[in-house]
């Protein structure tokens, strides 16, 4: 594959072939479009690329279409004749069908090997964010995890999360002296979203073991890069904790991986389709965070490329960073969309040879405006590009073949079993026995005190005798419940009372006397 990524070509009414150069292709990218334009089509390219050469790729499908990449594509597909014709066409000699080493990962389980993280590695500020919490309650949740290290508590697992979240309403008057107002209001409604992410399926997100990110950068006998593709069809139904977990996925890396300054090629690329669901409704120091990430992951040699519909769900700090462009059509029916248009034209270095704004209008489907770095990372000159045709299958394969590719990973043996090990949940529960088992025990001395010797010892009698009782017969059970032992349990009881009491004492006071 050499040190580029050939992208697409020209023909007649088209520019110069278009090629990725891989020392680029950690300063990120963006593949932008109207739905059925075919970015799905461009994001499987660009991971063939990339795994060809050796560069291991993490993506999210989203509709299912990606996991073809597992397989090679095939003569008997209706769209094979349109394929080659258009690797003729471009120049695209060698195109051939070939298939990408590939895990497949799912955060519940289902159509991959899980995913996990534990509530420590998250963080609060990232959980707020899954939780949608208010700043009060966020104060809560930093609070938290404050005392969970203080006290040598891991927080793996919602339910530690939980147990430590009812540890710090039953304590909150100590806890507000020394960090302020724990009101037991924000302790409920943060257990109230913990319970709705439950319902939303995410304790499957937390747990161990978790993720090594080694794991995700990996490659084969032959050296091609590992495509991990996370199932993303069912995940869409809870959008926040896609975004989260992805967004979680970025900042570890970035905390994770050494510097590497610009090496010749990616350690690894990040596809992060669906973008505009990180930044909905995000609040400002999460953009800030996002931003802060992908302006110096680059230097950790980690590429991230955003996959949207327009280029307008991208914040400008961010769109600024992404020197890598591929954009699809636009559609341009409202004068919104079409101040959206203009816009995405304005960030492209001008073509004297077309119009930017009306070829973005007017690409079909399968091509593109393409813009790549080029030598010392300036722009390309904007250009009209038919997009080569995928080596891998287009389309999804059966739940046979992904089957056989998963009971074949060596990620079987590492994932697919949760461990539970001693946590916050099983020490605050370990506490809670022992306090209570001290409480009865303080309790029993204290009415043991409070006795009087001859109490002392008739109770202690009235034990050794209800043990043997319990382990007399039927015959003696029975005579307890006789007329003349209830009586003598009623004197009995009587005498265990205030008033009895005192006549014991004077009885046996007068007894002594006498002698």
């Amino acid at each position: 594959m050499g040190k580029n990524i050939f992208l697409g070509g020209g023909g007649e009414g088209y520019g110069q072939p278009q090629e990725l150069a891989l020392k680029y292709a950690n300063r990120h990218g963006l593949i932008a479009g109207a739905t059925g334009t075919g970015k799905t089509v461009t994001l499987q390219i660009l991971a063939e690329g990339f795994s060809q050469a050796g560069v291991p790729v993490f993506l999210s499908d989203v509709k299912g279409d990606l996991s073809g990449l597992a397989l090679p594509g095939s003569d008997a597909h209706k769209l094979h004749q349109a394929f080659m014709d258009r690797a003729k066409r471009i120049g695209f000699d060698d195109f051939s069908y070939s298939a990408c080493p590939v895990a497949f990962w799912d955060l519940f389980g289902e159509q991959g090997h899980p995913v996990r993280t534990t509530v420590t590695e998250m963080g609060p500020l990232l959980l707020s964010r899954l939780m949608e919490l208010s700043e009060a309650q966020e104060g809560i949740l930093n609070i938290a995890f404050r005392v969970a290290d203080e006290e040598g508590m891991p927080l793996l697992d919602l339910k530690d999360l939980q147990a430590l979240l009812v540890w710090i309403g039953e304590n909150r008057a100590q806890l507000s002296l020394r960090y302020g107002n724990v009101s037991t209001s924000s302790i409920g409604a943060i257990q109230r979203r913990l319970l709705v992410l439950e319902n939303q399926g995410g304790t499957k997100l937390f747990g161990e073991p978790a993720l090594d990110l080694s794991d995700l950068m990996c490659t084969d006998e032959n050296g091609q890069g590992m495509v991990n593709i996370l199932a993303s069809d069912k995940l869409m139904a809870a959008p926040r904790l896609y975004a989260t977990f992805l967004l979680w996925l970025l900042s570890e890396l970035f905390e994770e991986l050494p510097e590497v300054g610009d090496p010749d090629k990616p350690k690894l690329v990040f596809f992060f389709d669906e973008a505009h669901l990180l930044f909905d409704g995000a609040p400002k120091v999460l953009v800030d965070k996002v931003e802060q990430v992908a302006r110096l992951i680059r230097s950790k040699g980690v590429g991230v490329y955003f996959i949207t519909q327009n280029p307008a769900d991208i914040p400008e700090d961010i769109l600024g960073q992404l020197g890598n462009r591929v954009q699809h059509a636009l559609r341009a029916f409202t004068a919104r969309d079409r101040k959206n248009l203009r816009l995405a034209a304005e960030t492209y270095r001008e073509n004297p040879a077309f119009d930017t704004e009306a070829a973005i209008r007017e690409v079909g489907v399968g091509e593109a405006v393409t813009s790549m770095l080029q030598k010392k990372g300036v722009p390309g000159i904007v250009e009209r590009t038919l997009i080569r045709p995928p080596g891998s299958q287009l389309g999804p394969i059966s739940d046979a073949q992904r089957r056989t590719i998963l009971d074949a990973s060596p990620m079987a043996s590492k994932y697919d079993h949760e461990i539970d090990r001693k946590s916050a949940f099983e020490i605050l529960q370990a506490r809670a026995e022992a306090a209570a088992k001290a409480a009865e025990q303080a309790e029993a001395d204290e009415v043991l005190e409070a006795q009087s010797p001859m109490e002392r010892e008739y109770s202690s009698a009235r034990r050794y005798s209800g043990s043997r009782v319990g382990r007399s017969s039927s015959r003696v059970q029975r005579r307890k419940d006789t007329f003349a032992s209830a009586m003598t349990d009623a004197v009995i009881k009587e005498l265990k009372g205030t008033t009895g009491r005192r006549i014991v004492r004077g009885i046996l006071g007068g007894l002594f006397r006498n002698r």
